[in-house]
């Protein structure tokens, strides 16, 4: 039984072809400017194939009132879609009124990932807000926003050592996810808009640099999958990932000596 299975799947990915003629566990091309804008204390641009992010970092001297005396700072994000992103034109969320669920649940993702990566204690009280923006949506805009997230928040963080705010560089690890899914039976590797819109299983992964998980959001779209597919899909995604952390690496180092211990 287990041979005719694997048999059957080799089929399945020998016959199925992806849109953009990459292979099931190949990446989008990833490109990475740093300092990306001027007048942030630390930037990024990113682009993970057609999905294009930029990311900010800004410093404010106050922390929020649970942390007030702690000695302790934060770190926060905020998250939003241009209203020409997508191929038809979304609305701002200011002009209905409110944010919408979606937006929430990625802009707390996005500071989830990067608290994990960072040692709060010694950012002093002080809070880092990171502003991702998405000018172009084609799938995995929340994953590229935290790999654009983390470099914007590393070079934030090397200004504030450098101008002797902080003693102490406070980033542990680098911090970086990607997206993975079942589409037509196939498990791939870093889902466009259409594999994401007709995958039977949507999943991003976010990992720190030595390997150890900060986030998994895995849903079943529309057939249940095994604990046996989750861990090839974890698989699948650490692959992804080790990749991304070496874009990060690569340009980080090129900027100062503190990011060479990446």
């Amino acid at each position: 039984m287990s041979a005719g299975k694997t048999k059957k799947e080799s089929t399945k990915k020998s016959s199925f072809e992806r849109p953009s003629g990459r292979a099931y566990d190949e990446l989008r091309p990833i490109l990475i400017k740093p300092d990306y804008l001027e007048f942030a204390e630390g930037s990024a641009y990113i682009e993970m194939g057609k999905t294009r992010v930029v990311a900010s970092a800004s410093v404010e001297e106050k922390v929020p009132q649970f942390l007030k005396g702690t000695g302790s700072g934060w770190i926060t994000a905020e998250y939003s879609m241009l209203p020409r992103s997508t191929e038809k034109r979304t609305p701002r969320e200011r002009t209905q009124g409110k944010i919408s669920g979606r937006t929430q649940e990625i802009q707390r993702l996005i500071g989830r990932a990067l608290r994990a990566g960072t040692d709060l204690t010694l950012l002093g009280e002080r809070t880092i807000i990171i502003d991702c923006d998405v000018i172009q949506a084609d799938g995995g805009t929340r994953t590229a926003s935290v790999n654009a997230g983390c470099i914007a928040l590393a070079l934030c963080l090397k200004k504030l050592l450098d101008e002797g705010l902080i003693q102490t560089f406070p980033m542990r690890n680098l911090v970086a996810a990607v997206s993975v899914g079942i589409v037509q039976g196939v498990k791939l590797l870093d889902l466009d808009y259409l594999e994401d819109s007709q995958a039977e299983v949507d999943m991003n992964v976010i990992e720190t640099d030595n390997g150890r998980l900060i986030e998994v959001q895995a849903t079943a779209e529309k057939v249940a999958f095994s604990r046996q597919e989750l861990a090839q899909l974890l698989k699948l995604a650490d692959k992804g990932i080790q990749e991304i952390l070496e874009s990060q690496r690569s340009v980080l180092k090129k900027i100062h000596p503190v990011f060479i211990a990446y």
